[in-house]
């Protein structure tokens, strides 16, 4: 199966996907987490509220489901909900280990390895908790120095492991790392069947990228679309920001799906609006900032 046959028939709704990022650990970057989260953010209360989200997200109509070795209990969160779930679709990355112990104040909280042992070991742990419910296996926070992207063992493993190959991106060489991807090939195949990175109004960089990947039959996954939480509240994107900043996403001709990172029931019925929302872009352009500029806000900001 290709990414693009993965994601077949996805409109409307469907088109938006959730991501648990936010909601598998007690501490993440997104700002508002104090106001939108329990001030005791136990397993058990992040769980029950994973659950509630991926609950109203099904009912809804949404059918791809994201998460990653790194976000703490988020895969173990998602396999718990699975069962009677059928056509839900789950995502998830391997390439950062969780290190924060369930700590909002912890000093690091993912490491990051793009490694032969570091990929069978995370593959283990995502197959004993998702099994064969596991469809989409990405690459996470591919960066254009990556050996994911030279290291032909690891190439190997990748297309051997049964679920369809893809890989995220991140930092200001999202681009580069992109068309690289896109030249990789096992046995003549290319092994990278889907591209997740960052574009939001505030970072585009990534965009024409992401076109050709589209182009080349690549699905396009697009994540932060809310800039983690600064695109919110934007006061020049009207009313409903939030439902704003995810439709431009959707109006990209290029773009599968994109991710919601709602972490309360309110924020995801908002985001979910941006499906049916017509929207002219002409003008949101002038948001965007320099690359750069947009990776090193986003690199200070603080776990909460």
């Amino acid at each position: 199966m290709t990414a693009v046959e993965l994601f077949d028939g996805l409109t409307g709704v469907a088109r938006i996907g959730l991501g648990l990022a936010a909601v598998g650990r007690p501490g993440y970057i997104t700002l508002g987490r104090d106001r939108d989260l329990p001030s005791a953010r136990t397993v058990t209360a992040m769980r029950e509220r994973a659950h509630g989200l991926l609950d109203e997200a099904y009912a809804a109509g949404v059918r791809y489901f994201d998460v990653a070795r790194s976000y703490g209990r988020a895969e173990e969160f998602l396999a718990g909900w699975l069962p009677g779930h059928d056509e839900a679709v789950a995502g998830s990355k391997w390439g950062y280990t969780y290190t924060a112990d369930w700590r909002v104040t912890a000093e690091v909280h993912e490491v990051k390895e793009h490694s032969v042992d570091a990929f069978d070991r995370q593959l283990r742990e995502s197959r004993e908790l998702l099994g064969e419910r596991l469809k989409l296996y990405q690459v996470h926070s591919v960066t254009p120095d990556s050996p994911a992207l030279t290291d032909r063992e690891l190439h190997r493993r990748l297309a051997d492991q049964g679920a369809v190959v893809g890989l995220s991106t991140s930092g200001p060489g999202q681009a580069d790392a992109i068309r690289a991807a896109l030249e990789v090939e096992v046995d003549g195949v290319a092994l990278f069947r889907s591209v997740q990175a960052t574009w939001n109004l505030l970072e585009t960089s990534a965009g024409p990228a992401l076109a050709e990947a589209h182009a080349a039959g690549r699905a396009v996954i697009v994540k932060e679309a809310l800039a983690n939480g600064r695109l919110a509240a934007h006061p020049e994107l009207g009313p409903e920001p939030d439902v704003t900043a995810l439709a431009a996403v959707l109006h990209q001709p290029w773009v599968t799906v994109v991710l919601s990172g709602a972490v309360t029931g309110e924020q995801l019925s908002s985001n979910l609006r941006a499906a049916s929302v017509s929207l002219d872009t002409a003008g949101l352009e002038r948001l965007a900032e320099p690359s750069e500029d947009y990776w090193r806000t986003r690199a200070a900001l603080p776990w909460r």
